[in-house]
């Protein structure tokens, strides 16, 4: 299994980051405007829809309050030809802010670098709606 991280210094603070990545069900309005659309719950399952009405299931896996930690496994929808996919973001307070890491385990392992270029400009651009 390949494992992909990212991380990003962030200018707010490690409980007001946290509380944006815990809100499992405002992803389009927190964390991912414009690259989500639009995001429900069903149960465990939160399904987000593309700005073109794709579809992706995610199961929440965890919401780890005292770890700042949230785990996924996406279960559908995925366009990458992946056959598993489990992400966790974990949010570290760092001086007067924070720091956040996205990890992804995916397979195959040959896909690591598509998950990648993917995860690295999605934590620029969770980044970015964070410090607006």
């Amino acid at each position: 299994m390949a494992t992909v991280r990212v991380e990003t210094a962030l200018s707010v603070s490690a409980q007001a980051a946290w509380e944006a990545v815990a809100d499992v069900g405002a992803v389009h309005e927190r964390l991912l405007p414009g690259r989500v659309a639009a995001a429900r719950m069903e149960g465990d399952t939160r399904i987000l829809t593309m700005p073109d009405g794709w579809e992706v299931r995610e199961l929440i896996v965890a919401v780890d309050h005292e770890q700042r930690r949230l785990a996924y496994a996406v279960v559908g929808g995925q366009r990458l030809p992946l056959t598993y996919h489990h992400a966790s973001f974990q949010v570290f307070p760092e001086g007067a802010g924070s720091r956040l890491v996205w990890t992804t385990d995916v397979l195959p392992h040959p896909m690591a670098a598509h998950v990648e270029a993917r995860v690295s400009r999605g934590i620029e651009e969770i980044k970015e709606a964070l410090e607006a």
